[in-house]
């Protein structure tokens, strides 16, 4: 500690070391190739994804550190944006329209059942969107990824056959 006018002023401690060396030399990698762009941060977050599924509270400490930024920052982007998973993801999802022409074509009915199906699942996650651009045949929603349209309940059954509920 190092002292001051009114006493003593702890230093910063280091951060921790991280669980998975391996994974923080990839995700340092990614954000010293992306730091010197303009407004680095998102992009470098979005990078993380794509490569590990998921960013990692080890993740914020190494990006904050290549960014020179707090982790508060890090941490907050990470948080406010729901693109970035702090969890590993599922092995599958559907993503369901909430907007409000999806609404009007029964897209309700369509989120009710999904996420009753799977409430009980590790397997399978259930999410909202709020416009996929097929308002005039909607529900529409992606299923691992795949845009579909005129979903029903039967037609999510079909796209997701297969899948254990």
């Amino acid at each position: 500690m190092r002292q001051s006018g009114r006493g003593r002023v702890p230093t910063p401690a280091s951060p921790p070391a991280p669980a998975d060396p391996q994974r923080a030399a990839s995700v340092r990698a990614i954000a010293e190739q992306l730091a010197g762009i303009r407004g680095p941060l998102l992009p470098i977050l979005h990078e993380v994804v794509a490569a590990h599924g998921y960013v990692h509270d080890d993740d914020v400490v190494v990006v904050a550190d290549v960014l020179n930024l707090s982790r508060a920052d890090v941490h907050g982007a990470v948080t406010f944006y729901h693109d970035f998973r702090r969890t590993p993801p599922p092995a599958h999802r559907v993503a369901l329209c909430r907007g409000e022409a999806c609404q009007a074509r029964g897209a309700e009915t369509v989120h009710a059942v999904a996420a009753d199906r799977w409430s009980g699942s590790a397997d399978v996650e259930v999410g909202e969107v709020f416009c996929l651009g097929l308002c005039a045949v909607g529900p529409a929603g992606t299923v691992d990824g795949t845009l579909h349209a005129g979903l029903t309940p039967q037609r999510l059954d079909a796209a997701t056959s297969g899948w254990s509920p």
